[in-house]
């Protein structure tokens, strides 16, 4: 469990550090009962805003339950002292009772997702790999890249085609081989490869490019292994940790929703609730 609002997947996350800061002379001062979350004439992005709002909430709290001192001061840019986070991980820890989950309710969860930590899903795979390297010419490398998966999509020879064209036009070692990757994983794969080739049925040449960190890849399914469904007692303990972090979360929006209710809110929108917080 991590320390600060902003970490959490609690509604109020907001876009990454790094995100620019405007300015401008006419922009107000947001502020946490009093307390500026900026400094003046800075406009923040509504989601770092609200991310900052949550913090600060949070932070005072701490204070008021005395898991902080009252000279601990909110940072303008943003940041809380290392003694903050800690205050707020206990205050967090403190408020946020959540039950375990029931045998019942995970069950309820496998049967709604019957592929929860599956594993075993493979593919044979051959690819042509046109490789993105500096200086390269992108458009002309799509060009070619399009024309041959359209060739290659339009042949119908059960293959040798395709091992041709990798042993002709492939930048990666396997156009040796005919393009030929074997049986792979989607662990075996760059993250954005597997999602383009894994999870659906398609087999043959793939109907499009797919791009990777290592450049465009004209790809051929030759054959597929589903992946082998778990028993529900192999992951009852993964679907309990789910659950029990989606209660963790709708506990935490709730409580938020209660401070924001109590305190004077200037210049940010955030939701609030007078009535008691459900776990």
């Amino acid at each position: 469990m991590t320390s600060t609002c902003g970490s959490h997947d609690c509604g109020c996350s907001g876009a990454a550090a790094a995100t620019a800061e405007a300015t401008t002379a006419e922009a107000p001062v947001a502020r946490i009962n009093g307390i500026a979350l900026h400094a003046a004439g800075v406009q923040l992005p509504a989601d770092m805003l609200r991310q900052r709002a949550c913090t600060e909430l949070l932070r005072q709290q701490a204070q008021r339950q005395g898991l902080l001192t009252q000279d601990d001061e909110a940072g303008l840019d943003g940041t809380t002292s290392a003694a903050a986070s800690q205050a707020i991980e206990q205050l967090l820890e403190r408020e946020l009772q959540v039950p375990e989950p029931s045998e019942q309710a995970c069950r309820r969860y496998h049967a709604a997702h019957p592929g929860f930590g599956s594993q075993g899903e493979s593919a044979h795979l051959r690819h042509v790999l046109f490789a993105v390297t500096p200086g390269v010419d992108v458009a002309l490398l799509r060009q070619r890249a399009e024309r041959l998966l359209l060739e290659l999509r339009c042949a119908d020879d059960g293959g040798p085609r395709f091992a041709e064209a990798a042993r002709e036009w492939s930048n990666c070692p396997s156009g040796e081989q005919g393009g030929d990757l074997g049986w792979l994983t989607p662990e075996d794969c760059a993250p954005e490869f597997g999602r383009e080739v894994f999870g659906s049925q398609e087999v043959g040449v793939l109907a499009r490019l797919v791009h990777s960190r290592f450049g465009l890849h004209v790809v051929q399914v030759c054959g597929r292994k589903a992946a082998k469904p778990m028993a529900f007692d192999e992951v009852q303990a993964s679907i309990a940790l789910v659950l029990r972090q989606q209660a963790w979360v709708n506990a935490l929006r709730q409580y938020l929703q209660l401070l924001a209710g109590a305190a004077e809110v200037e210049g940010v929108q955030l939701d609030a609730a007078d009535s008691p917080l459900v776990q």
